[in-house]
């Protein structure tokens, strides 16, 4: 059985129509399906678990962003069955990262016929993650961005990507920079006036945004992005070249690969995980290779 569950505000309320117009082809095409809305924070987690454990499930789909996923994945992880995704999100970074189709009808096509492939996925302090985890400026960013009125505002027209960039704007001129020190497959690393760190298994965060432009979901690493040293101005500079990963060349940019690593600084930072805030430092990061199915 196919098991949809669907975040109707997500994308603004985009993903309920899309759902509406879902279940009609599975309906034409007489295939076996359920579906559950999720109705608060964290639901969509309880609702894969209970379904694993009650249901012969076949797949289950996420009909959302990452967010949606996000939660998906903290239920799935650790089972064998796949994960497929409809993208209604105002971001949708996974499918980006995975090359899901984000048409509705194609992303659909490829769940009912495709093959799943197996992926890492990301561990910080006690939660999964599957596109990049992201310490300090990146974790206000998101902070701002999902209490912010213009996300949904943005969402309507098909812009959500946009309140990224805008709620980068609004922290930049009031964040400030931190030494941290970092262990990196029991190697220490120190850098000073440290503006975010991006833990990536999955090249894209924020809505399109090219962190880790060679960050690769089966390779058994991630890649971590640090960017320090630069003053506010030369950050404002460098962003634009995030669009197109171009970013990496300039030296107060460092890109290093590893599997665990641990984070501490002199004040608590704040951690997001898929763009969902997921707590602070100190932190402890593994990756998982081989954890989850996607098809």
């Amino acid at each position: 059985m196919y098991c949809f569950i669907v975040n109707k505000v997500s994308g603004n309320g985009r993903a309920l129509k899309i759902w509406c117009k879902i279940e009609k082809k599975l309906q034409e095409k007489n295939v076996y399906y359920c579906v559950h809305f999720t109705q608060k924070p964290k639901h969509a987690t309880l609702l894969v678990q209970e379904l694993i454990s009650k249901k012969k499930v076949t797949v289950i789909v996420a009909v959302g962003g990452d967010g949606t996923i996000h939660e998906v994945i903290n239920g799935l992880v650790g089972t064998n069955i796949p994960l497929g995704v409809i993208p209604a999100g105002s971001g949708n970074d996974f499918s980006r990262g995975l090359g899901i189709p984000l048409k509705h009808d194609k992303a659909l096509k490829r769940i009912l016929s495709g093959k799943p492939k197996i992926i890492d996925i990301g561990f910080v302090n006690s939660t999964y993650f599957c596109t990049v985890a992201g310490i300090g400026f990146d974790g206000e960013v998101a902070h701002v961005t999902n209490a912010s009125i213009y996300k949904k505002l943005l969402n309507l027209i098909r812009m959500g990507h946009i309140s990224y960039i805008i709620s980068a704007i609004k922290v930049l001129f009031q964040y400030k920079r931190t030494d941290i020190s970092i262990l990196i497959d029991k190697k220490l690393y120190k850098f000073q006036k440290v503006w975010l760190i991006a833990v990536a298994n999955l090249p894209f965060y924020g809505g399109g945004l090219v962190i880790c432009p060679k960050a690769k979901s089966n390779d058994g690493l991630f890649d971590i992005c640090i960017v320090q040293g630069m003053s506010k101005w030369e950050f404002l500079s460098i962003f634009p070249l995030v669009f197109k990963g171009n970013h990496t060349s300039s030296p107060s940019i460092k890109i290093i690969k590893g599997k665990e690593l641990e984070i501490y600084s002199p004040i608590p930072l704040m951690i997001h995980g898929d763009g969902e805030v997921i707590g602070q430092t100190p932190a402890r990061i593994r990756i998982q290779p081989c954890a989850l199915y996607v098809i």
